[in-house]
């Protein structure tokens, strides 16, 4: 199945993390928009200040940026800088691609790229969860010099497909219910499909009120599944390993504890890869410490942040 890689490996393979674009309806299209490599790119900036903004991925591929805005954490780090978030080509508000265009590693690179000078960002600071880590480690490898400080957050492995999912055997129950309506949400039935996605959320969590909290305000999902497989095959040929260890730019690395979507084993190699990287872990934390643990994922990103 690949309605999220998050609940990809849980089934299969393909969608690698996250729930993404669920939140599409809950927020209000008052960003702006850029042409870029013949698509047009949906982009988000919150706060002000001449420094260096932070740009932030979110999970997928094949989800948009909105479930982040379940966090109050973006508005306090916004308070003493930008912060950027954007849709990915093809989902959320980022209009549909024109026939022909594809979705490779590169196109995404290249988007990115795009909205960094866009931005008028000589460097910035980036930020990229689940998916979103990879193809920030790929775009900080390609682009060095225009990166000032990297955080990688319940990042998918350098090697996409070797990203470790806990799912199978910490939430068999969950998973069983998924398999039930495998073959369905594989017909493109959506309530199936729906089913199957609220499963995957209740699984990413340390807090079941946290949890109950976030799926309770999650609207029907609108995932772009032809996205999600063009990405990830294209993504499954890559190795980062040899290229994260050139990393000379202040790294964070940060897991939660109880991530069942990438094990923190995920998060600890590549801490051990990149010399000089910081290793945190929220102890009361699944998937998305932002949310389970604001206050503390905001201390930690504005210490760092403010190093140099």
């Amino acid at each position: 199945m690949t309605r999220s890689l998050c609940i990809s490996k849980a089934l299969g393979i393909g969608l690698l993390v996250l729930l993404g674009s669920l939140l599409c309806a809950a927020h209000n299209d008052n960003g702006s928009r850029f042409e870029a490599n013949g698509v047009s790119i949906y982009y988000e900036v919150s706060g002000s200040g001449s420094g260096a903004p932070l740009v932030v991925v979110n999970g997928g591929p094949g989800f948009d940026h909105t479930y982040l805005h379940l966090s109050p954490a973006w508005d306090s780090l916004a308070k003493n800088r930008r912060v950027v978030f954007y849709d990915q080509r093809g989902v959320g508000h980022s209009t549909p691609v024109p026939s022909g265009k594809t979705f490779t590693l590169k196109d995404q690179l290249d988007d990115l790229e795009a909205l960094r000078a866009h931005l008028g960002a000589e460097r910035i600071d980036l930020l990229g969860h689940s998916w979103g880590g990879f193809l920030a480690m790929a775009y900080a490898a390609r682009y060095p010099q225009h990166i000032s400080h990297l955080l990688i957050m319940d990042s998918a492995a350098p090697v996409f497909k070797d990203t470790i999912f806990l799912f199978n055997d910490v939430f068999p129950e969950a998973i069983d219910r998924q398999k039930a309506v495998t073959y369905a949400d594989d017909l493109g039935d959506k309530a199936a499909g729906d089913a199957s996605i609220h499963e995957y959320l209740t699984m990413l969590f340390y807090s079941p009120e946290k949890r109950d909290a976030f799926v309770n305000n999650l609207p029907v999902s609108v995932f772009k599944k032809e996205v999600n497989q063009a990405v990830v095959a294209d993504v499954n040929r890559f190795d980062l390993n040899p290229e994260i260890r050139k990393f000379r730019f202040p790294v964070l690395v940060i897991t939660g504890r109880y991530d069942m979507n990438v094990a923190p084993l995920i998060a600890y190699k590549i801490h051990q890869a990149i010399t000089g990287s910081r290793f945190v872990v929220f102890e009361r934390s699944g998937h998305l410490p932002f949310y389970e643990e604001p206050e503390g994922f905001v201390r930690e990103v504005e210490q760092f942040l403010s190093a140099r």
